[in-house]
């Protein structure tokens, strides 16, 4: 079965808090010892690959 796959678009400020948001979540799960592998991947695939205008 295929992924279902959304492509949205943002503008610069909206992909800002976007990541920042993201960051500070990976940031709680290193304080917390929890792992953040997937949170890793999230922020590579967003920064790689969002349309950020």
């Amino acid at each position: 079965m295929k992924e279902k796959t959304v492509k949205m678009k943002f503008t610069g400020f909206e992909c800002n808090l976007l990541i920042n948001g993201i960051f500070e979540w990976r940031n709680m799960l290193l304080e917390q010892g929890k792992p953040t592998e997937d949170v890793d991947v999230l922020i590579l695939k967003i920064i790689n690959k969002a349309e950020c205008k």
